[in-house]
């Protein structure tokens, strides 16, 4: 049997990755939903549909600066088609001049009415007098105090925003699933919504384990690793919007890792661990988590997929909470790659985010790529707009395992499990690594 039918035979033995995503998912709820005052809703996802209970604007008000008037009692100075210059006498000699009865502000209250040939001057945002129905621009007119002269004649509603225009009370704000941004917590709030119904953000914790690891700050050497993962995922998760929590490092020590996974279970709603998830001698966290008790399957299911880099990967569940657990390859690569995978989604169903996945695009190669047999491949690449529409998508140099090429990288280049070679020229997926929920 040849090498590459060797390696085709292990591959139909993996697990494909889209089997194994649904089994995970499936088996994880959304968070439940909590009330939460506006200002701490925000980069929470809602858990109900909120319509808007008070229109916006909630009254007639002013738009612009300027003077509030009747459209009729100005209209002699072009019938109000565009913006035209005011005839300086007028129709019989006379000059368009309002008297100024009053002045508006933001804060004005009680009810006023226009009479003819009179006009309020007013602020953005005044409440508009009763029968006004333009408001000309300061920079229009001779800007009078007892009376004003008035240059350019609007359209008849300029400078004029009515009641419920943009907003009418009972329009559908945003669905469930929908991430509270800021934008949408100033329409809550212009609206008169004071608390949302949202699912909270899920608190993640993040745990390196490994003998060989070491804090940052030192060079690694034979023997010591230096812990890059944990900063990581730590930080990658708190990108998807979790509270997440860096543990730090657990020796390769079978008790000391089950006592520190059942302490974490009081502050977590999922558990990342990384490193260990292979068959190796010294892959610990799987042996301890999988270990049978009881003629009972471990907590936590390990299982060969179809994925490159970092096929091992494990998911169950841990402590009393049974809170979940996402068991990551020790790799910095395979293990940031796992976590856009299956982490990643992960979390935003705790969340109650849709969709789960990144979005993905079909693009141009660039540059003829090979990929193993039998697993689907995700690699970092760049890919651009094309001027004429579309896309174009550059593989980074050093493939799928290298740091540098994931730091660069604004997507990631998907070639499928029975894909050995993609042509320059030829159409690819690519998830966008667009920095956002």
């Amino acid at each position: 049997m040849t090498a590459t039918a060797d390696a085709e035979a292990a591959a139909n033995e993996l697990t494909p990755l889209a089997d194994y995503l649904g089994s995970v998912l499936r088996r994880l709820r959304a968070l439940p939903p909590l009330d939460l005052d506006l200002t701490q809703a925000h980069g929470n996802v809602l858990a109900e549909d909120v319509r808007a209970p008070h229109s916006f604007p909630a009254f007639d008000q002013a738009a612009v600066d300027g003077y509030a008037a009747r459209w009729e009692d100005i209209a002699s100075g072009g019938r109000g088609v565009g913006y035209v210059p005011a005839q300086p006498g007028g129709p019989g000699g006379r000059s368009i001049r309002l008297n100024v009865v009053g002045d508006l502000g933001a804060a004005s209250w009680r009810p006023v009415r226009l009479t003819p040939g009179a006009c309020f001057s007013v602020a953005a945002g005044a409440p508009l007098p009763i029968t006004a129905d333009v408001v000309v621009p300061v920079e229009w007119t001779d800007q009078g105090m007892a009376a004003v002269e008035i240059h350019r004649v609007p359209k008849r509603g300029y400078g004029v925003r009515r009641a419920g225009t943009e907003l009418p009370a009972g329009t559908l704000l945003a669905r469930a699933g929908t991430y509270v941004s800021p934008a949408l917590v100033a329409v809550f709030a212009a609206t008169g919504i004071g608390h949302v119904v949202v699912r909270p953000s899920p608190r993640v914790v993040v745990v390196a384990t490994g003998d060989e690891l070491v804090d940052v700050g030192r060079a690694s050497q034979p023997g010591q690793v230096v812990d890059a993962n944990s900063h990581a995922l730590t930080a990658a998760a708190a990108e998807v919007g979790a509270h997440a929590y860096r543990v730090g490092i657990c020796d390769d020590d079978p008790e000391g890792l089950r006592g520190l996974l059942e302490d974490q279970t009081l502050r977590a709603d999922l558990i990342i661990t990384t490193g260990g998830t292979g068959t190796g001698p010294g892959d610990m966290v799987r042996r301890i988590l999988s270990r049978r008790e009881g003629g009972r399957a471990g907590p936590v299911a390990f299982t060969e997929v179809a994925l490159y880099p970092g096929t091992a990967l494990g998911f169950g569940t841990v402590g009393a909470e049974e809170v979940p657990v996402v068991c990551l390859p020790g790799d910095p690569g395979a293990a940031l790659i796992g976590f856009e995978v299956l982490a990643r989604p992960a979390i935003n169903l705790l969340a109650g985010a849709e969709p789960v996945f990144r979005p993905s695009v079909r693009a141009h190669l660039l540059e003829t790529v090979s990929s193993p047999a039998g697993l689907r491949e995700f690699r970092p690449a760049h890919v651009a707009e094309r001027r004429g529409g579309g896309y174009t998508v550059q593989p980074l140099s050093g493939g799928p395992f290298t740091l540098s090429g994931l730091a660069e990288a604004n997507g990631l280049l998907v070639l499928g499990e029975r894909v050995t070679a993609a042509a320059a020229g030829s159409t690819v997926d690519v998830l966008l690594m667009d920095r956002r929920r």
